[in-house]
């Protein structure tokens, strides 16, 4: 809603929303209120220029990230596509394209991470791991947890960070039967698209709400973020001295 005044009207003859508005915008409080959420309203746009998520170039930029996350190349793939789902929301794409599009590019994605593992394996992450941030030690933790959970994890493994990006490579390794890898990346992929459309497309649908209710809790939840922050590193510095104190003994 725009705040100038139209012309030939005077102040007077502003509706009152406007001028309450303005009366808001222009108090200290108001002017921080705005700027701390101003982010939250600019974000979406930004993203979509940056990425070309305008028209159909957007379902191939949410295709290509989303592939290249889903067999390990570090890229922003979860977040293009709840970008995606929320620019949708607001009519500028087609939710059930944004969809089908990352979920076939998921399903392929973790294939080609599948066919990697049973061709290269750790050779590969050894060699060439650490242009992908994937160092050897970190691959044989991600390997030893996927041993430790079987085939259910390939499902669950796409709402874990670092996992989702290794999942079909550590299949691969592990010579996980390939049909079996298949329908079950396939149930996880199906599940991952849709939380993630649902939600994002819900914000994109309702962002004012959003920002309005975010305006009046922010404090309380700024307040509950800094507390458990403390609460964190006053937890880490206990065990680190305690560590300390009862470490092994130097002969």
């Amino acid at each position: 809603m725009s705040l100038r005044a139209q012309p030939g009207l005077s102040g007077g003859e502003r509706s009152g929303a406007e001028q309450r508005e303005d009366d808001g915008r222009s108090s200290p409080a108001g002017r921080q209120r705005y700027i701390m959420i101003a982010p939250l309203s600019a974000v979406l746009p930004v993203l979509a220029r940056l990425w070309g998520l305008s028209g159909g170039s957007g379902y191939l930029t949410i295709a290509m990230l989303v592939l290249l996350e889903n067999f390990g190349v570090p890229v922003p793939g979860e977040t293009v596509l709840i970008a995606g789902a929320a620019y949708a929301g607001q009519g500028h794409l087609n939710i059930v394209a944004v969809a089908a599009v990352a979920f076939f590019a998921a399903v392929i994605g973790d294939n080609i991470g599948y066919g990697i593992g049973r061709a290269g394996g750790r050779r590969l992450v050894t060699r060439y791991g650490r242009y992908l941030l994937l160092t050897p030690a970190r691959f044989a933790r991600a390997e030893r947890f996927v041993a430790r959970h079987g085939t259910k994890i390939i499902i669950g493994a796409r709402f874990i960070e670092g996992l989702r990006q290794l999942n079909g490579v550590i299949a691969g390794t592990t010579g996980m039967p390939w049909r079996r890898f298949l329908a079950y990346n396939a149930l996880g992929a199906a599940l991952w698209v849709a939380l993630w459309t649902v939600l994002g497309s819900y914000a994109g649908r309702h962002l004012v709400t959003i920002e309005d209710d975010l305006r009046h809790y922010q404090w309380y939840a700024i307040t509950a973020l800094a507390l458990l922050a403390g609460a964190y590193a006053g937890l880490h510095l206990v065990r680190r001295r305690r560590h300390a104190r009862h470490g092994p003994r130097q002969p």
